[in-house]
């Protein structure tokens, strides 16, 4: 029996629940819930307790990143680091322009990792935004966009290496003659529209060209009305933040373990070891400096931690719903749905328009890729399809579902470090995040009967 139907509907539970009612975590396990009961019926407890037990040992590494950069985040808080740092930079950035281009400027700059990209630029910049008068919502967009769009168009980030990996493994792009995957990956890259385009509007929005649009404008005049950089509900998410923009802070005490985070990432491209690494040399520098006691940091640490909960809730929430809708078989039913239509001429745009779609509904990028991409490049092949353009159509689909989907890791994360709920962000992004998809169903439907 197919429950390919039965995982759309829910789907469509949780997007319209989600845009209702401002919250995803309900929805989320409760959609989950609902698949347990269909799929298990009475064992559906003891079955969903099963999986959130695998989900919860599986995503180890990102709780820890979760975890720990919170502990970063307040660490350098409470040494005063970030607002040392936020001092020196409101020199320069002291005007709407001057800020959301250096950020931009960050974000192409920290291309190494999407989560490295989002967490620490949003350490940096939180209170030069507050200062500046400019909606969180600004910040958290500015994130999101130069978080998953620059690490897909770069062949040096995680996402190259993952992707380029998949891609090679595949004869039809072995048989393309490049000398390995991270070769055959830059070809795709000029060709890979999404992530390039929404670049572009982030860039025209940094220098106002680009006019704010729905829920954007609404932060903005929000700000303009009332003073408040973040909605009322997202008081409860900004507790620990104190107006200490204006506070003398040791900048060192923020470049230093900075510096340390980016360094070890580098050198290791593990972002937990970076972490502790960072963490550590935290440790020795406020102590030693009698920034704060031993017992301080250790406290300040467990809080940081502790603050990062909810963050790690919503995207245990959300690899829940993604592992049910593999059991349903959403991916498959969405193969089948699509084959009978499917020429070279079209596949591109198909590619790109499915991507989007298991990506964007499912929040898990990556893993859906490595299901979907062999299929689709096999089919490529056996049309006569461009597989280059086939590459960049799934790269594309890849960056639209990271930097779209209202609960995906780097979404919720651009949102946590931006100290806003996470739908304010989801949502006063949308206008630009479908921009973007339009433009390049455009450009692959063009694409496919040109290349």
């Amino acid at each position: 029996m197919t429950y390919g139907i039965i995982s759309i509907l829910l789907i469509v539970f949780l997007i319209a629940g989600a845009i209702l009612t401002k919250k995803c975590e309900p929805f989320l396990f409760g959609a989950t819930i609902i698949g347990c009961v269909i799929l298990y019926k009475a064992q559906f407890l003891s079955e969903f307790v099963y999986l959130l037990e695998g989900v919860v040992s599986d995503q180890t590494y990102l709780i820890c990143v979760c975890g720990l950069f919170g502990s970063l985040i307040a660490l350098l808080q409470a040494s005063k680091g970030s607002f040392g740092f936020s001092r020196i930079i409101s020199k320069y950035c002291n005007s709407e322009r001057k800020t959301l281009l250096a950020t931009f400027i960050m974000g192409i700059l920290i291309f190494i990792d999407d989560y490295l990209n989002v967490l620490s630029i949003g350490a940096c910049m939180k209170n030069v935004y507050d200062k500046n008068k400019l909606p969180r919502e600004s910040l958290a967009y500015m994130l999101d966009s130069t978080g998953a769009p620059v690490c897909a168009i770069v062949p040096f980030s995680s996402w190259a290496a993952f992707l380029a990996a998949i891609f090679y493994s595949q004869d039809s792009v072995a048989a393309l003659g490049f000398g390995n995957g991270i070769e055959a990956y830059i070809h795709a890259i000029p060709y890979s529209i999404y992530p390039i385009i929404a670049l572009i509007i982030v860039f025209l929005f940094s220098l106002g060209v680009m006019p704010k649009l729905g829920g954007m404008k609404s932060a903005y005049r929000r700000v303009a009305e009332t003073g408040k950089v973040y909605n009322d509900g997202s008081r409860k998410l900004n507790q620990s933040d104190r107006d200490g923009y204006e506070e003398d802070g040791n900048i060192w005490y923020f470049i230093i373990p900075m510096g340390i985070l980016i360094a070890v990432t580098i050198v290791t491209s593990d972002l937990v070891v970076a972490i502790v690494a960072a963490i550590l040399v935290a440790m020795v520098l406020y102590v030693s400096t009698k920034a704060m006691s031993f017992l301080e940091f250790f406290e300040t640490l467990v809080k940081g931690f502790a603050d990062m909960f909810p963050i790690i809730t919503l995207i245990v929430a959300a690899v829940c719903f993604q592992q049910m809708t593999e059991v349903l078989g959403f991916t498959d039913f969405m193969i089948k749905l699509t084959q009978p239509i499917l020429t070279p001429q079209i596949l591109p745009v198909i590619t790109f328009i499915f991507v989007c779609l298991i990506t964007f509904t499912t929040a898990n990028v990556w893993g859906m890729c490595a299901v979907a991409s062999p299929v689709l490049l096999s089919m490529g092949a056996s049309l006569g399809a461009n597989p280059i353009l086939i590459m960049a159509a799934i790269i594309s689909g890849s960056a639209f579902g990271g930097h779209a989907c209202f609960y995906s890791e780097v979404t919720v994360m651009s949102s946590q470090a931006s100290g806003i709920e996470n739908m304010d962000h989801a949502l006063s992004q949308l206008p630009y995040v479908v921009i973007a998809g339009i433009v390049s169903i455009v450009g692959y439907l063009i694409m496919g009967f040109m290349l």
